[in-house]
């Protein structure tokens, strides 16, 4: 497949000029024209970037790419370390941000509703179709206890949850992959049981207790490498060429 191919490909699936963003999306480096092996993974870190030379790749598909908003314009250290790699191994990188985290069946908030059986999802935001955080039910009404270990249990590691005071049943819940945890208080004031995000903030163990609303944080990695993942999938499902995912591990 031509990378002219691909990135098209890549922008009509994505639709990145829907969103406005933190940083450029789409193909960021530049490398080999002709691309028959994809690696994905959630952040273009040194570790990965070894991964993809290791595993032959033309292209290197990400959450979190480089460029960002208020970032340096400087190329040194470990951002030259990083480009250099790609560049001497004509690895073409490819980083789609907000896009990733709304697409309705490959983004990381649908891909987790299907992890944690959310049913009825739908925008948080209010006359936003393209709302990042986004809104949904379970199918009977869970304990705090319960949706606990359901996502502990589905991510691979625990999570924190800070209860409501009033301890409520939960039945409907709003998410954001991620660093969202700024959306619990919209969450809270639409009367929601319970949010989960990747983050947590010193303010929002605040909202939770005084806005009486479960809070749920399982990490912003976890919550955002089956977006990825997907991608890997749907690539190998669709496109002419072979697509692996690889995980590069990180608490946070």
């Amino acid at each position: 497949m031509q990378r002219h191919e691909f990135e098209n490909y890549l922008n009509t699936l994505l639709k990145p000029e829907q969103i406005k963003d933190f940083c450029p999306n789409g193909l960021q480096i530049q490398g080999s024209e002709d691309i028959t092996k994809v690696i994905t993974g959630v952040t273009a870190t040194q570790e990965l970037i070894e991964r993809a030379i290791e595993e032959k790749a033309d292209a290197l598909v990400v959450h979190h790419g480089f460029f960002w908003k208020n970032e340096s314009y400087v190329i040194r250290g470990m951002k030259h370390k990083r480009i250099k790699a790609l560049l001497e191994n004509d690895i073409n990188l490819f980083a789609y941000h907000l896009p990733l985290d709304i697409h309705p069946t490959l983004g990381n908030n649908a891909q987790l509703a299907k992890l944690f059986d959310i049913e009825n999802v739908a925008p948080l935001e209010v006359c936003n179709a393209l709302s990042v955080p986004v809104r949904g039910e379970f199918s009977s009404a869970l304990s705090a206890k319960a949706l606990e270990q359901r996502i502990s249990e589905q991510l691979n590691r625990s999570c924190l949850h800070i209860a409501a005071p009033s301890n409520r049943a939960i039945k409907t819940v709003a998410w954001c992959s991620g660093g969202g945890q700024g959306y619990i208080e919209l969450a809270a004031e639409l009367g929601i049981d319970a949010f989960i995000s990747g983050e947590v903030s010193e303010q929002t163990t605040h909202v939770a207790r005084e806005m009486d609303i479960h809070f749920y944080c399982a990490g912003h990695h976890a919550t955002e490498r089956y977006g990825a993942k997907a991608l890997a999938q749907h690539f190998n499902d669709n496109l002419s060429l072979e697509a692996k995912f690889i995980d590069i591990d990180n608490p946070a």
